[in-house]
């Protein structure tokens, strides 16, 4: 089972930007399906977005779409998401997950979680 870690969360103001990574460790993600997801206070955790095993295909939830980058380097099991344009919208503990199944913005995860980050956008 692969263990993730995730980092780079902080509080921010509206506009800011910030680049979270997911560091895993145990084993190679370089052939999983890798995801970010997100829960705000007294909400559902949500899918945010997903990125192949080549880097080739991404999937963005649509209050994300154009302000959000998933990316990977598998050479350093590491995975991705520079968030842009910042809202208060976007506080929320985001969750790296790994062994994503689904598709556009319908997605399981039968692997791993981390422990999450969180992430707090002042107005």
């Amino acid at each position: 089972q692969v263990q993730l870690v995730e980092s780079g969360g902080g509080v921010v103001q509206a506009g800011d930007s910030l680049r979270l990574s997911c560091a895993a460790s145990g084993r190679t993600i370089s052939w999983s399906r890798m995801g970010w997801f997100r829960q705000a206070p007294g909400k559902e955790r949500e899918f945010v977005a997903a990125i192949s095993w080549t880097g080739d295909n991404k999937h963005y939830a649509d209050s994300v779409k154009g302000r959000f980058t998933i990316s990977r380097d598998n050479a350093k099991n590491t995975v991705y998401l520079q968030m842009n344009s910042l809202k208060p919208e976007d506080t929320a503990v985001y969750y790296c997950a790994a062994d994503l199944t689904g598709y556009g913005t319908r997605w399981s995860v039968g692997g791993s979680w981390g422990q999450g980050t969180q992430v707090t956008v002042s107005s």
